[in-house]
């Protein structure tokens, strides 16, 4: 699933201080692979490079 700016997920990487959180996609670019890449910004930071396959869409209600 490709992800758009303002779009709301939740990321997963176990290495990451954000694992787990939701946050708002702030930007998404495209290696020159045509693979899409994130930068989304959580409440208390920002994560950048993320692959798609790393996020989730969040549900409505949070």
């Amino acid at each position: 699933m490709a992800f758009e700016k303002g779009d709301r997920v939740v990321f997963h990487d176990k290495h990451s201080d954000y694992d787990g959180e939701t946050g708002e996609v702030a930007q998404v670019s495209e290696t020159m692979f045509g693979d899409k890449t994130y930068v989304v910004d959580f409440e208390e930071g920002q994560e950048g490079g993320i692959a798609e396959d790393a996020l989730e869409a969040a549900e409505d209600d949070e």
